[in-house]
């Protein structure tokens, strides 16, 4: 891991560019899904995006906290928001979740500058 997590999660889209370039169909759908899944509907993006980190840090995937920090970012979450769904993501996820949820928590911070 780096110590910074704008250079890491550069290298989580380089990577999942090169999947999009060899399995161009299936990666297609998968977006497709994505964007479906994500768009604000009943619930919002933003909320939707955090629901997405807390279960990125309870299934301590590191490059999906990365992607979704970002993109709570993106759709406006502030560091409040996103210290309660790491919270959230402890409860669901006990001690290992801690640990990704201090991950998570550099992310946003990191990503946020």
């Amino acid at each position: 891991m780096t110590a910074d997590y704008k250079d890491y999660v550069n290298g989580v889209d380089k990577r999942i560019g090169a999947l999009f370039k060899a399995v161009p169909k299936p990666m297609g759908a998968y977006s497709q899904l994505a964007q479906s899944a994500s768009a604000g509907n009943a619930i919002d993006s933003k909320t939707k995006e955090l629901m997405a980190l807390s279960i990125a840090i309870a299934t301590r995937c590191e490059d999906c906290i990365a992607f979704h920090a970002r993109a709570a970012i993106g759709h406006g979450a502030g560091r409040d928001e996103v210290a309660e769904t790491i919270a959230v993501a402890v409860e669901m996820g006990g001690g290992p979740a801690v640990v990704y949820g201090g991950k998570a928590l550099q992310a946003f911070d990191d990503l946020s500058k």
